[in-house]
């Protein structure tokens, strides 16, 4: 598992709950924030499945360094 998954999926979950505590609010105006919020942790979500599935090759993380 590559470094980035791990710092942007703790993105998204932040964003997920955010869309539903703007969704249960109880003032009816925040409801388009919910909408906002929802969208940006789905465009997190996608992103780190894309991070995941590129991964590193052999599990090593930076350049190869061997000469």
């Amino acid at each position: 598992m590559n470094e980035d998954f791990v710092l942007v999926l703790p993105v998204a979950l932040v964003w997920a709950v955010l869309a539903v505590v703007y969704a249960m609010a109880p003032w009816g105006d925040m409801i388009g924030y919910a909408w906002v919020w929802g969208f940006g942790s789905v465009l997190f979500v996608g992103l780190s499945g894309l991070l995941l599935r590129r991964g590193s090759p052999g599990g090593e993380v930076g350049p190869d360094t061997r000469q």
